[in-house]
Formats: C-alpha cells, structure tokens, sequence
C-alpha cells in the first residue's frame, strides 16, 4: 500500500468537514493529489479559487475513479447511500474511510463493499456548531481525537494510513469498536445537542410570558445552548442511527434530574451541595485532563495519543 504522499485522496462532501480536511491535506502537502466532490457547483469554484483542492467535480464517478483513499464527509444516512452507489465503481485496492459521528451502521454498510476494496470507519471529534464550506478552515482538526473502526478484514496497512492520515493533519488517532463507539458519543456528543435543545425550548417557553428573558440572556445560555445551532439534519440522522444508545443516556439524564428536582424540593440543602459539588469536581478534573482541548476553542493542543482498545 502507498504511503499517503503518493496517495490521490478524493473527499466526497465539501462542507465544515470535508473542506477543512482538503486544506489541510492541500495546505501540508501531505498527498499527491487532493479531489473534492461535491453537488454545489459554486462550491467548486470557492475551492479551487481558495486552492483548497487540486481536482473538484460534481460527478462522483470521475471523482472515484483512480483515487487511492476515498474519504466521505456527509451527513451520516447519506454516507450509508453513498457506499451503496460507490460499491460497483470503486477501483479494487481502494481505502474508503468516513467521517461520520456513529459509525455502527456505517460499518455494516461498509462491509457490503465488493471483497478487494478497504474500508475503514472514522469520526474526528471536533467541529463548529456551523456548517458548510464558509465555515472550513485548516488546522480544525489539530489535537482533536480521530475515532477509527475498524472492520475485521481491514487491513492492518489501511489501518496505518488512516492512522497516518489523522496524525498528519495534527489530529491523534484511537481505535474503537463500532458499537462502543456510539456508544460513548451517545453520552459526550449526542445528549449534550438534545440537552442544548431543551434548554432552549424552556427559555422559549419563558419568553412567551415574559420576553425581557432574551434580554437578559447572556454567557451561562450562550454557552450551554451553543449546540443547539448546529445542522438539524445532520443531527437528525446521529439521533435516528444511535437510537438506542441515545435512549439510554436519556433515561439516565433523566434520573439525574429527577434526583435534583427532588432534594431542592424536599430542601435538602446537604444532599444537593454534595451532588453539585461531585459534577462540579469530576467536571473539573476533565478540565485538567484535557488541557485547552476543554476550552470553547477545542481541537487545540489536546492530549497526547491514547489507546481506547
């Protein structure tokens, strides 16, 4: 197998992302070639006139053909479809990898591509709550943790490239099973969005009583309800893909809250200081673990290689 500077790397989706990920493979020179797809014509236009890509279209056929790693960067049912229509035109020898934030389904869709191709799942963990190509920029990635699943017949090789590709572009690479993937984000990723929503219907629910709640609004909302603006499709198929790994955090989300609704009810000043004060230092004991990955900012200067397996 190649080494990834003598890769052609086609990324399928030029949003946050995919775009992100084109500048920096482009910007490092960390590859032969660099290819964006994408279905919005201007957004051709913007990368190459970014110089973000060596190559863009919107045919995914000449997109593929002859790329030696294939990176999806879409939302995550329609990475699924993606494998679907990639499987009968992909050039045997090809690395597929993905970006998607569960990766359960995607595995599985994976392990229907045709015997010669090498698929491997990925889920960098960083991001903005706001999408599209506006919003790429090189270095997002750096110091972020970059999930990879393996499949039983990926190979050890593609294993290492994709590993080489994440370390390459500043991120650092841990190895999960699918399952225990989705898992974990369901409690760190996709309840803190939910979390993010619900606070924002309340105070929604305040304002029609009384609006001078959003003039009063500030840093506390701000920063908990920042989430809650990121793409709802996008969100929508985490949700719908993690069901039931969602469900459960839910339901222990709620026995939190049922709790705390109960000792300020019951105006037990003791327990509620003792609950308060556990989150308060187990929150700040991930602060201190974490470094300036924990800040608003993210993806900076975070910890060093971990392994998860």
């Amino acid at each position: 197998m190649k080494p990834l500077s003598e890769c052609s790397v086609a990324v399928i989706g030029l949003g946050l992302m995919g775009a992100s990920l084109c500048i920096d493979l482009k910007k490092r020179n960390l590859c032969r070639e660099v290819r964006g797809v994408t279905r919005n014509f201007s957004t051709i236009l913007r990368a190459f006139h970014e110089d973000a890509v060596d190559l863009a279209t919107t045919d995914l056929n000449s997109g593929v053909a002859g790329a030696d790693v294939v990176i999806l960067s879409t939302p995550v049912r329609a990475v699924v479809k993606m494998l679907e229509t990639l499987s009968p035109i992909l050039w045997p020898g090809t690395v597929v990898m993905d970006m998607g934030s569960t990766k359960a389904e995607i595995c599985a869709a994976m392990d229907r591509l045709p015997p010669g191709i090498q698929p491997i799942g990925g889920h960098p963990m960083t991001g903005k709550e706001t999408a599209g190509y506006a919003s790429a920029e090189g270095g997002l990635y750096e110091g972020a943790p970059w999930v990879l699943t393996p499949l039983p017949r990926t190979s050890k090789e593609t294993i290492e490239l994709a590993s080489e590709l994440a370390e390459a572009i500043g991120a650092f690479p841990i190895t999960l099973e699918p399952v225990r993937h989705d898992r974990l984000v369901a409690a760190i990723s996709h309840l803190p969005f939910l979390l993010a929503s619900a606070l924002v219907h309340t105070v929604s629910d305040s304002g029609e009583e009384d609006a001078a709640v959003w003039e009063l609004a500030a840093g506390g909302f701000r920063d908990t309800s920042r989430v809650a603006a990121s793409d709802t499709q996008m969100f929508l198929d985490i949700l719908v893909t993690n069901r039931e790994a969602v469900l459960e955090q839910l339901d222990t989300l709620g026995g939190h809250l049922q709790e705390l609704r109960t000792l300020l009810a019951d105006n037990d000043e003791d327990s509620l200081r003792s609950k308060l004060s556990c989150s308060q230092n187990t929150r700040a004991e991930w602060q201190q673990k974490k470094g300036s990955f924990a800040t608003p900012a993210g993806g900076r200067n975070g910890p060093p290689p971990v392994n998860a397996q």
